[in-house]
């Protein structure tokens, strides 16, 4: 089974429930948890990292029925879901494909919603597999060199690329090629036309200088709110901000 924390589990509120992005863990939610005393906080390990480094994952279906079993497991029959980049994606794939009984309400922070074309579909294949071998054979700190000088983080400052590699080459990497290469984006579905069919409100958060995901969320018309001073990691970068976003979306749709 997944691994994962608990915060305020005794609070009254429904749950929220967190999904990290590619090399993060749950820890990555703490700045901003300290922000949701009132609410009961589950923060999940996605497979291959953190403590479910060893749990492994065969693509979005299979991290369906996982989520399903931890929510079980925690007794959690109301929630939020909340996920950021790759947990964003596995968040939506749930959301669309799992009609899961009790979902509240949907956070998507910076998740890509899919891919339009076979070509795209093939060259995305490509790049993630490349992506894969180089962290099973390479020194970990010379992919992550280069995987945060990917456009998607140009904004970041040298300090905070430096930051980032020394807290993610903590990773296993084996695990990480593995979980990149299942939840590939060139293995999801297009969930826009399923996205508009939830039963259940869902919010588009982006980091007012991630101009890619800003064009994705306008080429879709989903509904966006921008986070102030922040790039493609929004909640790490702003959790203040973000935070206040979060609580203005909980308001109107709880």
């Amino acid at each position: 089974m997944l691994s994962a924390q608990t915060h305020n589990p005794d609070a009254p509120r429904p749950w929220l429930v967190w999904l990290h992005g590619l090399l993060g863990s749950s820890d990555d939610w703490l700045p901003v948890i300290d922000n949701f005393n009132n609410y009961p906080s589950l923060l999940v390990d996605l497979p291959g990292h953190g403590a479910s480094k060893f749990e492994a994952c065969h693509g979005f279906s299979h991290f369906d029925q996982q989520l399903c079993a931890l929510l079980h497991y925690h007794q959690i029959d109301e929630y939020y879901l909340i996920g950021y980049s790759l947990g964003a994606r596995l968040a939506m794939h749930f959301a669309c494909h799992c009609p899961p009984k009790g979902l509240l309400g949907l956070i998507i922070e910076g998740g890509n919603v899919g891919l339009t074309s076979h070509q795209e579909r093939v060259n995305r294949e490509a790049n993630d597999h490349a992506w894969a071998q180089r962290f099973r054979v390479e020194p970990i700190e010379n992919v992550l060199n280069d995987w945060y000088q990917q456009p998607v983080f140009m904004d970041l400052t040298l300090a905070q690329r430096e930051q980032l590699i020394n807290l993610r080459r903590q990773n296993n990497a084996q695990s990480i090629a593995d979980m990149l290469e299942s939840t590939s984006l060139a293995k999801q579905p297009f969930l826009v036309d399923k996205l508009s069919q939830l039963s259940c409100p869902y919010c588009y958060f982006c980091g007012e200088r991630d101009q890619k995901f800003r064009s994705v969320s306008q080429q879709y018309a989903l509904p966006l709110t921008l986070i102030a001073n922040a790039g493609h990691n929004a909640h790490r970068e702003n959790p203040t901000g973000y935070a206040a976003a979060l609580h203005h979306f909980l308001s109107y749709s709880g």
